[in-house]
């Protein structure tokens, strides 16, 4: 779809939730250059599961990151460049590991479960000290596996670590069922952001953000074309994205998720529907809908 037939319902409605969050809807210096918005190493990508990496990569791209790396968990690289996304910079995920220039750091996504991504995550733990972290998919399956007390600790002492689980992933982490968090979606996801010192984001109809001290939102945007194959890994790469732009995570992950909801409204209500709705359609409709909504 070309952007010039996107339909923007309820503007006030849709001014009016993006000036609460002034350090993601505001225009960019006439100055700016590419290092002023950062640079993105997304982590995940395991043999057969490449396309999870490039959906997260896509969508920083397209959210205005200076630069993105991905990083699959592969001996060798799978492409020698993404189709028509020439700008998404390639490497090894130990290749980026060894990098000293990352801004924020995305992990998790098609990582995959087997020995070489359980020797991965520690090392990104360890090496994205000091920057903004967000784990998604694998990676959360991995923290809440048999090693989970040594990373756990080394998760809590991060200090900008942002967690998106969808509700049975919170309920490992949380050693609780599926059916536990959903009954209670606020107090699963204060005990997660609390437990491990990190802004949580649990996924679903009304994606629920906390923060350690207790802050909660409740997202209103966003409907069931959400529903797809890679949804989750775009989002990721929203949030990522501004966490390299140098927005607090608390606010990135707000406004991440209410951005990729409605990116998603955005293609409801300009004929693309519900139905069918593709996870790689939402960065682009992302991209012209912040843009909207900077002035």
């Amino acid at each position: 779809m070309n952007s010039d037939s996107y339909t923007l319902n309820h503007p006030e409605r849709l001014f009016q939730t993006a000036s609460q969050f002034p350090d993601v809807f505001k225009p960019r210096a006439p100055e700016s250059h590419k290092g002023t918005y950062g640079t993105l190493a997304v982590i995940g990508g395991a043999a057969g599961m490449s396309g999870a990496v490039v959906l997260a990569a896509t969508a920083a791209i397209y959210q205005g990151c200076g630069k993105v790396w991905a990083g699959f968990n592969q001996l060798q690289l799978p492409f020698a460049v993404i189709p028509e996304r020439a700008e998404i910079m390639l490497a090894t995920a130990q290749m980026l590991l060894e990098r000293g220039d990352i801004s924020a750091w995305v992990c998790g996504c098609g990582m995959g479960l087997d020995g070489a991504a359980e020797a991965l995550l520690p090392q990104v733990l360890q090496r994205a000290q000091g920057r903004p972290l967000l784990l998604d998919a694998d990676a959360l399956t991995l923290l809440s596996g048999p090693s989970e007390n040594h990373l756990h600790e080394t998760a809590r002492q991060h200090g900008a670590l942002i967690l998106t689980p969808h509700p049975a992933e919170a309920a490992r982490l949380l050693g609780v069922s599926t059916a536990e968090v959903q009954q209670n979606r606020i107090e699963a996801v204060q005990t997660l952001s609390a437990k491990f010192n990190a802004v949580a984001v649990l996924k679903g109809r009304h994606t629920l953000v906390a923060a350690p001290n207790g802050d909660t939102y409740t997202n209103q945007s966003g409907n069931a074309g959400l529903a797809t194959a890679g949804s989750g890994d775009v989002l990721s790469g929203v949030i990522g994205s501004l966490l390299a732009q140098g927005v607090d995570a608390f606010q990135a992950a707000k406004a991440g998720v209410w951005l990729h909801g409605a990116a998603a409204d955005v293609l409801r209500d300009s004929g693309t529907g519900e139905i069918g709705l593709l996870a790689g359609e939402i960065a682009p409709a992302a991209r012209w809908l912040r843009n909207k909504l900077c002035g």
